[in-house]
Protein backbone atom coordinates (compact mmCIF):
# COMPACT_ATOMS: atom_id res chain seq x y z
CA UNK A 1 0.00 0.00 0.00
CA UNK A 2 2.92 2.67 -0.97
CA UNK A 3 0.17 4.65 -3.30
CA UNK A 4 -2.80 6.40 -1.49
CA UNK A 5 -5.57 4.66 -2.02
CA UNK A 6 -8.70 7.54 -2.36
CA UNK A 7 -10.92 6.08 -4.12
CA UNK A 8 -12.11 2.15 -4.32
CA UNK A 9 -10.99 1.76 -7.71
CA UNK A 10 -7.51 2.51 -6.22
CA UNK A 11 -7.38 -0.59 -5.00
CA UNK A 12 -5.15 -3.29 -6.47
CA UNK A 13 -7.99 -6.13 -5.89
CA UNK A 14 -10.69 -4.33 -7.27
CA UNK A 15 -8.13 -3.38 -10.52
CA UNK A 16 -7.87 -7.34 -10.24
CA UNK A 17 -11.29 -8.24 -10.23
CA UNK A 18 -12.63 -5.50 -12.63
CA UNK A 19 -10.04 -7.40 -15.20
CA UNK A 20 -11.15 -10.90 -14.37
CA UNK A 21 -15.18 -9.39 -14.79
CA UNK A 22 -14.06 -7.73 -17.73
CA UNK A 23 -12.43 -11.20 -19.26
CA UNK A 24 -15.40 -13.45 -17.61
CA UNK A 25 -17.81 -10.63 -20.18
CA UNK A 26 -16.16 -11.33 -22.90
CA UNK A 27 -15.88 -14.83 -22.76
CA UNK A 28 -19.63 -15.61 -22.04
CA UNK A 29 -20.01 -13.52 -25.28
CA UNK A 30 -19.64 -17.07 -26.96
CA UNK A 31 -21.76 -19.14 -24.79
CA UNK A 32 -24.90 -20.32 -26.30
CA UNK A 33 -28.18 -18.42 -26.73
CA UNK A 34 -30.00 -20.59 -24.49
CA UNK A 35 -27.31 -20.05 -21.63
CA UNK A 36 -28.48 -16.20 -22.09
CA UNK A 37 -30.75 -15.85 -18.79
CA UNK A 38 -28.98 -18.68 -17.00
CA UNK A 39 -25.39 -19.43 -16.83
CA UNK A 40 -24.75 -16.29 -18.68
CA UNK A 41 -26.37 -13.93 -16.88
CA UNK A 42 -25.06 -15.54 -13.63
CA UNK A 43 -21.78 -15.36 -14.44
CA UNK A 44 -21.45 -12.21 -15.34
CA UNK A 45 -23.86 -11.30 -12.92
CA UNK A 46 -21.67 -12.34 -9.82
CA UNK A 47 -18.33 -11.40 -11.46
CA UNK A 48 -19.35 -7.94 -11.17
CA UNK A 49 -20.78 -7.89 -8.17
CA UNK A 50 -17.35 -8.68 -6.91
CA UNK A 51 -16.32 -5.07 -7.85
CA UNK A 52 -19.79 -3.94 -6.63
CA UNK A 53 -19.25 -4.95 -3.35
CA UNK A 54 -15.89 -3.92 -3.25
CA UNK A 55 -16.97 -0.58 -4.08
CA UNK A 56 -19.61 -0.67 -1.24
CA UNK A 57 -17.06 -2.46 1.15
CA UNK A 58 -14.79 0.84 0.83
CA UNK A 59 -17.59 3.27 1.40
CA UNK A 60 -18.31 1.32 5.09
CA UNK A 61 -15.13 1.47 6.17
CA UNK A 62 -15.79 3.74 8.72
CA UNK A 63 -17.84 1.05 10.60
CA UNK A 64 -15.78 -2.29 11.36
CA UNK A 65 -18.49 -4.85 11.77
CA UNK A 66 -19.86 -3.29 8.00
CA UNK A 67 -16.36 -3.22 6.28
CA UNK A 68 -16.24 -6.97 7.32
CA UNK A 69 -19.85 -7.57 6.62
CA UNK A 70 -19.23 -5.98 2.84
CA UNK A 71 -16.22 -8.05 2.55
CA UNK A 72 -17.88 -11.29 2.90
CA UNK A 73 -20.52 -10.58 0.41
CA UNK A 74 -17.47 -9.70 -2.27
CA UNK A 75 -15.72 -13.06 -0.97
CA UNK A 76 -19.05 -14.32 -1.77
CA UNK A 77 -19.64 -13.44 -5.14
CA UNK A 78 -15.85 -14.47 -5.89
CA UNK A 79 -16.49 -18.18 -4.87
CA UNK A 80 -20.03 -17.84 -6.80
CA UNK A 81 -18.00 -16.48 -9.88
CA UNK A 82 -15.79 -19.85 -9.31
CA UNK A 83 -18.94 -22.02 -9.37
CA UNK A 84 -20.73 -20.75 -12.70
CA UNK A 85 -17.20 -21.24 -14.09
CA UNK A 86 -17.20 -24.90 -13.26
CA UNK A 87 -20.31 -24.93 -14.91
CA UNK A 88 -18.99 -23.34 -18.03
CA UNK A 89 -16.12 -25.71 -18.41
CA UNK A 90 -18.42 -28.85 -17.72
CA UNK A 91 -20.88 -27.55 -21.02
CA UNK A 92 -17.75 -26.99 -22.37
CA UNK A 93 -18.52 -23.31 -22.66
CA UNK A 94 -14.84 -23.06 -21.90
CA UNK A 95 -11.64 -24.92 -22.50
CA UNK A 96 -10.68 -26.19 -18.96
CA UNK A 97 -6.75 -24.13 -19.57
CA UNK A 98 -8.98 -20.67 -19.49
CA UNK A 99 -11.47 -22.12 -16.71
CA UNK A 100 -8.85 -23.07 -14.71
CA UNK A 101 -6.54 -19.90 -15.39
CA UNK A 102 -9.65 -17.40 -14.28
CA UNK A 103 -10.30 -20.01 -11.49
CA UNK A 104 -6.70 -19.26 -9.96
CA UNK A 105 -7.46 -15.52 -10.20
CA UNK A 106 -10.27 -15.94 -8.30
CA UNK A 107 -8.39 -17.23 -5.94
CA UNK A 108 -6.34 -14.51 -5.38
CA UNK A 109 -9.07 -11.87 -5.04
CA UNK A 110 -10.68 -14.36 -2.52
CA UNK A 111 -7.09 -14.73 -0.45
CA UNK A 112 -6.98 -11.32 -0.52
CA UNK A 113 -10.75 -11.14 0.97
CA UNK A 114 -9.57 -13.13 3.51
CA UNK A 115 -6.72 -11.23 4.66
CA UNK A 116 -8.56 -7.56 4.43
CA UNK A 117 -11.27 -9.64 7.03
CA UNK A 118 -8.89 -11.01 8.96
CA UNK A 119 -6.87 -7.55 9.24
CA UNK A 120 -9.88 -5.02 9.15
CA UNK A 121 -7.85 -2.61 11.46
CA UNK A 122 -5.31 -1.89 8.73
CA UNK A 123 -7.93 -0.84 6.44
CA UNK A 124 -10.54 0.94 8.72
CA UNK A 125 -10.68 4.28 9.01
CA UNK A 126 -9.29 5.83 12.10
CA UNK A 127 -12.45 7.04 14.54
CA UNK A 128 -11.10 10.86 14.52
CA UNK A 129 -11.56 10.44 9.99
CA UNK A 130 -14.62 8.65 10.19
CA UNK A 131 -16.69 12.23 9.99
CA UNK A 132 -15.02 13.32 7.01
CA UNK A 133 -14.80 10.27 4.19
Amino acid sequence: MSEKIIRHQDLNIYKKAFEAAMQVFELSKKFPKEETYSLTDQIRRSSRSVCANLAETWRKRRYEAAFVSKLNDSEAEAAETQTWLDFAVRGDYLTPEIGRALFKIYDEIIAIFVVMINNPADWVLPSGLRGRN
